[in-house]
């Protein structure tokens, strides 16, 4: 843990990617995927990462993990400088971070068992073999409520909740203090996010763990995170606890997006006022110039064409980046 209390930070995080193009293949522009990003997560506290489809929430939990190298920008676990690690340094920061894939159905090997898959961390690692390793395998599969004799039988013979929690189990194969959710309920039908995401909640107070969970879908986030950044075009338009965002958004887009969670109640939601964002997103590519919402925003004003708003405080731990704040 760094001397301030956080187990991650990121500093000014950008990823480019970048785009060829001609017979020579020469570089032409940059996606300009996650541009300056910020953010710190304690031990044993739950992190949402909301936006729309193409803000760039995958590439930060990516970036993280050090699946993808940054263009710039800093990240540090356990208050140690990740950014460049390489070799045998970065195979053992794997053991401490790990990642659970949105796709239950593309992420598991078909020609493997689920023993094997599950096991794989342990192998590579050097965790475990022999009678070790199949009681670990078992243990795995009892932690995210599977029957040990399952350990024989290949993905296709299970459901997508099922391999979703084949996938958890694969992810905590290796003990890690820090695991990226990206997305890990998208895929699968309402009833089962309820389970998933129980389950999510159970494991986290029991293993101490910590989570990144990035989602699209605000009612889930809101039930398990403790704060929540909303990311749009690559930027961070918003971070405060989830108690406060749901009850106090401030920036115009955390406001669109929460007006159209659906409420229970009919009766509400028939009186409640949506807001209905102007156009599409822009593209990466070429985004906007200031702040980058103002080509949707019904309440934009010239500064906010010409000027990027910082990100700053405004109340306790309730971060905007917003000109109209």
């Amino acid at each position: 843990m760094s001397s301030n209390g956080y187990l991650v930070e990121v500093k000014d995080l950008v990823k480019y990617f970048p785009v060829f193009a001609g017979v020579m293949r020469r570089k032409v522009a940059d996606i300009k995927a996650v541009d300056g990003v910020s953010f710190s997560i304690k031990p044993g506290e739950v992190l949402g990462l909301v936006g729309e489809s193409g803000c760039g929430k995958t590439t930060v939990g990516r970036c993280v993990l050090r699946l993808y190298e940054v263009t710039s920008g800093r990240i540090y676990f356990q208050g140690k400088d990740i950014t460049n690690l390489e070799g045998e340094k970065l195979r053992q920061l794997r053991r401490d971070m790990q990642l659970i894939f949105q796709d239950p159905y593309a992420s598991l090997n078909p020609r493997m068992t689920i023993g094997e898959i599950i096991g794989e961390p342990l192998v590579v690692h050097g965790l475990a073999q022999g009678k070790e390793y199949k009681q670990k395998v078992a243990e795995l599969l009892e932690l995210v409520e599977l029957e040990p004799r399952m350990a024989e039988r290949y993905p296709h013979e299970f459901s997508g909740g099922q391999r979703q929690r084949i996938g958890i189990a694969r992810a905590l194969a290796t003990r890690p203090r820090f695991i990226v959710c990206d997305e890990p309920v998208s895929a699968l039908d309402v009833s089962i996010q309820a389970q998933i995401i129980k389950l999510l909640k159970q494991l986290k107070d029991e293993l101490g763990l910590t989570y990144l969970f990035i989602a699209h879908d605000l009612s889930v986030v809101r039930y398990i995170s403790d704060r929540v950044v909303v990311m749009y075009l690559g930027k961070i338009a918003e971070i405060a606890s989830s108690e406060e965002l749901y009850a106090k958004p401030l920036h115009p887009y955390t406001q669109a997006l929460l007006s159209a969670v659906p409420i229970p109640c009919p009766e509400v939601d028939r009186q409640r006022k949506r807001i209905l964002l102007l156009g599409d997103v822009p593209s990466p590519l070429f985004p906007p110039s200031g702040c980058h919402f103002h080509t949707r925003c019904r309440q934009a004003k010239p500064e906010c064409k010409e000027k990027e708003p910082a990100l700053r405080e405004v109340s306790n731990e309730h971060w905007v980046a917003c000109h109209l704040v």
